[in-house]
């Protein structure tokens, strides 16, 4: 890869973690849609440099949390939760991989990608824009806890998204958390799933092929994204997270249409 192609990925990775770690998606939703567009890498290593990204993040920030004592992360809730999670990046990685056999055409594991991600994406758009006019739960049954981490781990570790918009619509809807309180959960969560899901990946022997001094400067900028991102998100009000949330959401749309259209022609 050309010199100026690893500074493309680096910003993309730093700015997409910024973004995610100010709205609690994690960055990962962003840079996969992101960097296939490109169509310098196949979709399982864009898949696997992205979860290594949005692990590297989640990681910083959860750990900066825990250091300066203000994580809103619950024990009875979160853990569980993250133990779900896990158990749901292991399956999401054997789903991925289980895909990748069966299509000769790897531009088809991308296409479907995209296509999920796609109504997830509306789907969480729509929801955040009635969500006021939407009746909330407030879970606390630990079963319960580790179903939803589960399903939330499944399609963050297949769609190689970390969590994204998904894991907030969950947490606002089944935990009747505000924005603030959500974005830190969801961040919890996104930990655990991608930790799995790499494990995984690495005792089966599926990682693809790439630079890894690229997959160096991913994780170095998701890091770096983590820690600006956090740092802006404390001086934002809830509202503000929403509107940037928003804003977010309708450029991924956008993106992700564009990667269907590139993958199937």
């Amino acid at each position: 890869m050309s010199g100026y192609l690893y500074v493309l990925f680096f910003a993309a990775s730093f700015f997409s973690t910024v973004a995610g770690t100010v709205c609690g998606i994690g960055g990962g939703v962003i840079i996969k849609p992101v960097l296939d567009s490109f169509g310098l890498m196949s979709a399982s290593s864009v898949s696997f440099l992205s979860g290594c990204t949005v692990l590297g993040m989640s990681c910083c920030s959860f750990v900066k949390s825990k250091i300066s004592g203000d994580s809103p992360v619950s024990g009875k809730i979160g853990l569980p939760l993250a133990v779900g999670a896990a158990l749901g990046g292991v399956f999401g990685k054997m789903m991925f991989q289980s895909m990748s056999d069966v299509f000769t055409d790897k531009n088809m594991i991308g296409a479907v990608q995209a296509v999920c991600l796609l109504v997830f994406t509306v789907g969480t758009l729509i929801y955040t824009l009635i969500k006021e006019r939407i009746s909330t739960h407030q879970i606390e049954n630990r079963v319960s806890c580790l179903m939803v981490g589960l399903i939330l781990g499944v399609v963050s570790s297949f769609l190689g998204i970390g969590g994204g918009p998904i894991n907030l619509v969950v947490l606002f809807y089944f935990f009747s958390m505000e924005t603030k309180a959500a974005a830190h959960n969801s961040l919890y969560i996104i930990m655990f799933s991608q930790f799995a899901g790499l494990i995984s990946t690495l005792v089966t022997g599926s990682v693809p092929e790439f630079p890894f001094l690229l997959m160096v400067l991913m994780v170095t900028g998701g890091v770096l994204g983590g820690v600006g991102g956090r740092s802006i998100n404390n001086k934002m009000s809830a509202d503000d997270v929403d509107k940037i949330f928003i804003a977010l959401m309708i450029v991924i749309i956008g993106i992700n249409v564009y990667n269907i259209v590139k993958f199937l022609k």
